[in-house]
């Protein structure tokens, strides 16, 4: 897909947080120059903005995954009112995704396991806890800041479904998988193997998990073929933990570039949801905002333009539409 010289404008006046990722994924800027703006996350804009909201102990809000000041029988527990997004655990998975060098936070996995505890039986920080979505997080904020989560990679391997997935209700006795618990774990287990190499078990195990949902074409059950949930097709900024077939797909384009593939043909009824979700001045709309406590917001309401979803939604549909034998490819036939 193309974009307007002005849309693409538009998209590049964003905080360095995007702004790098729109440079190198839809601009074709040279790599100096997203390099550079990828460099500024650390001192301008969001990036700089949770930074500074560190505590001397290496955590946020006093918490591994909630504040330290969260009343679990408060109003802010109350079904619907959302799960706050300021803790630790949240921060460190929105600093990554923004491209943050580690650097900018040497020490801090030093400091989690001397001073964070899971609010899971307090168990310690980079050991993890039973929740999938939190430990597959965790595996990939701990390879990032250089902590030891070896463990925590051979926990998958423990913990996964007969179907190929995970579930993070196994604890309750689900042995069927969840979409929301299976992304999850394939973008933690991902990242831990694209950082040191992962193993021929570990790898096994993503492409189980992926299996899972591409028979599943990312939207539908396997038993009757009918859509899985109005989540699945409902995007929203920041993803958090929810399942949306545009949060799959990215994560599939990022599989695919990782292992040297193309593009399977089970993701088209996906990519035609999200491609058909255009609006028709270019962008993509918020559609949501999960509710819950964060420092700040960095997208748009529910019902505007929104800059972070064009990108992850552009740069999908860009690889879908480049994949060989595409007619107007660079792999099609002439």
């Amino acid at each position: 897909m193309t974009l307007d010289p002005a849309f693409l404008d538009w998209m590049l006046d964003s905080d360095p947080a995007l702004r790098w990722q729109v440079e190198r994924d839809l601009a074709g800027s040279p790599p100096l120059e997203w390099e550079a703006t990828r460099a500024s996350v650390r001192t301008e804009g969001f990036g700089a903005q949770l930074l500074a909201l560190q505590g001397s102990d290496g955590q946020w809000a006093g918490g591994a995954y909630f504040p330290k000041d969260f009343d679990f029988q408060g109003p802010e527990a109350a079904e619907g009112a959302g799960q706050p997004w300021t803790a630790t655990t949240w921060t460190l998975v929105t600093l990554r995704d923004w491209g943050l060098d580690p650097t900018a936070l040497a020490g801090t996995a030093e400091l989690l396991a001397a001073n964070s505890r899971w609010e899971y039986e307090d168990l310690p920080y980079w050991g993890g806890e039973v929740d999938c979505c939190i430990n597959a997080n965790t595996l990939a904020n701990g390879v990032w800041l250089g902590a030891d989560v070896a463990g925590l990679a051979q926990w998958f391997l423990d913990h996964q479904l007969a179907d190929g997935g995970w579930n993070c209700e196994w604890v309750e006795g689900s042995t069927r998988s969840s979409f929301h618990s299976t992304l999850n774990s394939l973008k933690g287990l991902l990242y831990y193997e694209a950082a040191t190499g992962g193993s021929e078990a570990l790898r096994a195990a993503r492409h189980a998990g992926e299996e899972y949902l591409l028979e599943r074409r990312l939207l539908k059950t396997l038993s009757t073929g009918e859509p899985v949930g109005p989540w699945a097709t409902r995007f929203a900024y920041p993803f958090r933990w929810f399942y949306s077939a545009l949060n799959a797909a990215d994560y599939f384009r990022a599989a695919a570039q990782h292992d040297g593939t193309v593009p399977d043909p089970r993701l088209a009824d996906a990519i035609e949801v999200i491609r058909s979700a255009r609006h028709p001045d270019g962008a993509w709309l918020q559609e949501r905002r999960h509710p819950g406590r964060v420092w700040f917001e960095v997208d748009v309401p529910a019902g505007e333009p929104s800059k972070w979803l064009t990108l992850y939604a552009a740069r999908v549909v860009r690889w879908w539409d480049g994949r060989p034998g595409r007619r107007g490819s660079p792999g099609a036939a002439r």
